[in-house]
């Protein structure tokens, strides 16, 4: 019996696969490692700037190191500044999976910040009605109302463009205004403490999330964990992450398949607004307990950052979060270091430019030859201003 002959394919394919994915890892590594460097030069030169204009010319050229050392020393020194790092990240893990899950389908949510305001309202007003019940009932109770009201909120969008091709960049602006003003109003209205010197809620007292880790680790981060690989499995193992994925990169072959983008397009901006929500909820019920008519938060604006950096990779978006927290948190310790915390808006809007402008620039330069955009930066710089949603 002669052996049957290799196929000499199956050889040849393997090393093509190993180099193909290891230039994937490369090109998912080199953009946010470029990213930082040139946030933080920028972040320097800022720094001696101010130095400049304080000391009258004097410049002392190891300000960047102390600032920089300050800034990773309070977000990472120790067990608190770890646990404070964790928290500051929950919310901006589940705000980059709520805007990375509509990049996906080819949608720029804006709103997330309406959205996790929404998630605020809906928790604390649950969160205040059962305030004297056992905490396994109040805090699930109101962590899944702020849910739907972060979803009810994204739904809006959603069925606009669907119905009438308005588009979401615009209606998600306009829906955060909106947002910001029915929480002033149920603040100062229904759900305002009587005879406050302020408008401001009464404590959710059980409904706040559990403590599990030091004395400020709340559940919330287990939570925002969990739904990193919740929604890896529904855009990459299930028939509907599939469809989101097919309708973002090409809506007319979606069409042509015979799937129904205006219904994804729906539901794919109200599950980004549950996360959103969740966002909202998870901060109410794990960290303030409480709120004002205003809920001062970033989280919205910075969630789309996270999104660009990991490039809407769910997995991705857990370091991306941990970086931009690691810099909330360390915030504090780097101004008693004598630089303004607002330096760390200064470096993650660098971080963001340089995320959408790098490709799009190496795709001018590159000529015809010059690889397509990443999804997310194709969905930014291209406009569906006058185009619907095909049925």
């Amino acid at each position: 019996m002669t052996a049957a002959a290799p196929n000499p394919a199956a050889p040849a394919r393997q090393p093509r696969i190993s180099s193909e994915l290891a230039g994937r890892i490369r090109a998912a590594i080199i953009l946010p490692v470029v990213a930082l460097l040139i946030a933080f030069l920028v972040g320097s030169l800022f720094i001696y700037l101010a130095d400049a204009i304080k000391n009258k010319g004097v410049i002392d050229l190891g300000k960047p190191v102390v600032a920089y050392a300050a800034l990773i020393g309070g977000s990472l020194s120790g067990f608190d500044p770890i646990i404070d790092t964790l928290k500051q990240a929950a919310p901006l893990v589940l705000g980059g999976l709520a805007v990375a899950l509509g990049f996906k389908a080819g949608l720029f949510n804006i709103g997330v910040q309406g959205q996790l305001l929404m998630g605020v309202l809906g928790s604390v007003a649950v969160g205040v009605a059962l305030a004297d019940q056992p905490v396994w009932i109040a805090a699930p109770a109101a962590f899944i109302v702020g849910t739907l009201a972060g979803a009810a909120m994204g739904f809006v969008p959603g069925f606009l463009k669907a119905v009438s091709g308005a588009h979401e960049v615009v209606t998600t602006i306009m829906l955060n205004y909106v947002a910001l003003n029915i929480l002033a109003a149920a603040v100062s209205g229904p759900l305002r403490v009587p005879k406050a010197p302020a408008p401001v809620t009464f404590d959710v007292g059980h409904a706040a999330l559990p403590i599990f880790l030091g004395k400020s680790g709340h559940v919330g981060i287990i939570i925002a964990a969990v739904m990193v690989f919740v929604v890896w499995w529904l855009l990459y193992k299930t028939t509907l992450g599939f469809e989101i994925r097919t309708a973002g990169a090409n809506p007319d072959a979606a069409r042509y398949a015979g799937m129904r983008p205006r219904r994804l397009v729906t539901l794919t901006m109200a599950l980004s607004g549950g996360l959103a929500g969740m966002a909202g909820a998870g901060e109410l019920l794990g960290v303030t307990h409480q709120t004002q008519t205003s809920f001062a938060t970033s989280v919205g604006f910075d969630s789309i950052a996270v999104a660009l950096l990991a490039r809407s990779n769910p997995l991705a978006i857990i370091p991306s979060a941990l970086l931009f927290g690691a810099m909330r948190a360390g915030a504090g310790q780097m101004q008693i270091q004598a630089t303004p915390r607002e330096l760390v808006d200064v470096l993650q809007a660098v971080i963001l430019l340089v995320v959408v402008a790098l490709p799009v620039v190496a795709k001018a330069l590159g000529g015809r030859g010059a690889k397509a955009l990443p999804v997310e930066t194709e969905t930014i710089t291209k406009s569906y201003a006058s185009e619907s949603v095909p049925s």
